[in-house]
């Protein structure tokens, strides 16, 4: 490095430390040579998102793996710190979603190849940002094997191991709830639900008995689901519905007759003591459903609409149906009474948009064969946490 004869008059750690680093990479300190007679060392920096710059997390994380590796290559050992950026997939979607939204530009006007085009853009402009943070705060990564989880040859890997895994038996379809964002069209994991408790309704709905002057009452915060109901759950030890046990009862609206079923998982003090059963919209739907072998009609398609075959209510969005369908059920007799009610409600952690719970066909793997051989490593102690857990 050449020694600098006219001092500055103020020192400008900005000038010193940019050309400190280049410095650094000039003379390939961090980009280490196979030697076997040294003992390798690696870290895989666990590749930040490029929805945003780096924030103080960031620092922090990356300081810690730095102190590592500085330390290890001071001792001899073989070390490489293998930098790398991640897609983020649906949060960068929302992050250009938005970014474009604010001038003028829609994603669904501008169609799939420009809108590409403007996800790329994004992503060039915020690893260089990603890289140039890394490197102000003097990581000692090596960039020159710099990695972006798009990149061909980890798809052809993923690609590699889907497949094993699927030929091994241990990746396989399967049509279960899942957490549906009608927005961005995508199954979300539990991680990426974000409750809230909202203010909402109870609308409380008679389904009359076939054959009977009867009806039973429920309550629910979703009433355009009541299209997918295949039967009505009530307590076993509920004297109220006893004698009713086994018998149909006429769908509102859709004219279906739908059987009463005796299952443990309702709650006798809880609203009417009477549950629509929805299988294919509701996790807790499903299991009874799974008991008592009901049908899984789906009457949601993946951007929130109602399916075709429900009349007038095929095409409407999931609020404009239910609002159409409370006034249609209040019109035919139907429409008991309506309650304010807070509930909690799942929301997507990117858009905001409630969740819909939804059967739909899904990718699944089997973790039992995968997670044993991984407690084992740790509990033999091959692999150590720090701190101690």
């Amino acid at each position: 490095m050449e020694d600098n004869k006219n001092l500055a008059k103020n020192y400008d750690p900005k000038d010193f430390e940019e050309r400190l680093y280049a410095w650094w990479e000039e003379q390939k300190f961090f980009t280490p040579e196979v030697d076997k007679s040294k003992k390798p060392y690696t870290i895989i920096m666990p590749p930040p998102n490029i929805t945003g710059q780096l924030h103080l997390g960031h620092a922090l994380d990356n300081t810690l793996q730095d102190i590592l590796i500085r330390t290890k290559r001071m001792q001899g050992y073989s070390t490489l710190w293998l930098p790398g950026e991640d897609h983020a997939s649906i949060a960068t979607e929302v992050r250009v979603e938005n970014a474009l939204l604010k001038k003028g530009l829609k994603k669904k006007e501008m169609g799939r190849e420009a809108f590409l085009e403007k996800v790329w853009e994004w992503t060039d402009e915020y690893r260089d940002r990603i890289r140039e943070q890394l490197k102000k705060m003097g990581c000692s990564a090596d960039f020159t094997r710099e990695a972006f989880t798009m990149d061909e040859n980890l798809n052809k890997a993923v690609r590699e191991v889907f497949v094993k895994l699927y030929n091994d038996g241990l990746i396989y379809r399967g049509n279960r709830i899942t957490n549906w964002c009608p927005k961005c069209m995508t199954a979300l994991s539990d991680a990426e639900i974000e409750h809230e408790e909202q203010e909402g309704f109870f609308w409380h709905i008679n389904y009359p008995v076939v054959g009977s002057d009867e009806k039973v009452e429920i309550a629910t915060t979703r009433p355009e689901t009541l299209l997918g109901d295949t039967a009505v759950a009530v307590n076993p030890k509920d004297e109220r519905y006893s004698h009713l046990i086994g018998k149909m009862l006429k769908l509102p609206l859709v004219d279906r007759e739908i059987p009463i079923v005796e299952d443990d998982y309702v709650d006798m003090e809880f609203g009417t003591g009477a549950v629509k059963i929805t299988p294919a919209h509701d996790p807790n739907d499903y299991q009874v459903g799974k008991r008592h072998n009901l049908p899984q009609v789906v009457v949601l398609e993946e951007n929130g609409t109602i399916s075709e075959g429900y009349g007038r209510y095929s095409g409407l969005d999931r609020y404009e149906a239910r609002k159409l369908m409370v006034e249609d059920l209040e019109k035919q007799g139907y429409l008991v009474k309506i309650k304010p009610h807070s509930h909690n409600v799942g929301t997507h952690d990117r858009c905001n948009t409630t969740v819909e719970p939804m059967l739909s066909k899904q990718w699944y793997v089997k973790m039992e064969s995968l997670a044993k051989p991984a407690i084992e490593v740790v509990r033999e102690k091959k692999t150590k946490f720090v701190p101690e857990r």
